[in-house]
């Protein structure tokens, strides 16, 4: 089950069509999906966590906690709305468009993906794409 939580004024726009988009994404890898919480919010927010749990004291647009067993992905994954904001503007994306790589970022974490070295990066960018195309049909 996928769930969307709120600690800010953002709302997603289709809920519905983003919970479909995630569990296509997550089966396409063969792996099931279990609980997954999404909770949306600020800087603020997000920067307790992860001066707290990570102990960075840097601003970022996503944290995530994986919670995934075996092939059950799990987890909660928290998104900064405000850093989407900004790097959208920044990398020229749309507010959307940026949201949903942020989205799907986080899931293709827990199915193993990394993206501390280049070639890491390159891949899981390459992954995301993928998952963005699924969103588009």
């Amino acid at each position: 089950m996928i769930e969307f939580n709120y600690e800010t004024e953002f709302k997603l726009k289709d809920e519905v069509k983003i919970q479909k988009w995630i569990s296509e994404c997550i089966s396409t890898y063969g792996f099931t999906e279990g609980e997954v919480n999404y909770i949306f919010c600020d800087d603020g927010y997000l920067l307790k966590l992860n001066e707290e749990f990570l102990e960075h004291d840097t601003l970022t647009d996503i944290i995530s906690f994986d919670y995934t067993l075996g092939k059950l992905i799990s987890g909660d994954i928290f998104i900064s709305i405000e850093r989407v904001i900004e790097n959208a503007q920044k990398f020229n994306q749309t507010i959307e468009s940026e949201l949903n790589r942020v989205i799907i970022h986080g899931i293709l974490h827990y199915l193993g993906f990394k993206d501390k070295s280049a070639e890491d990066k390159s891949k899981m960018r390459s992954e995301e794409e993928k998952c963005l195309e699924l969103l588009k049909s």
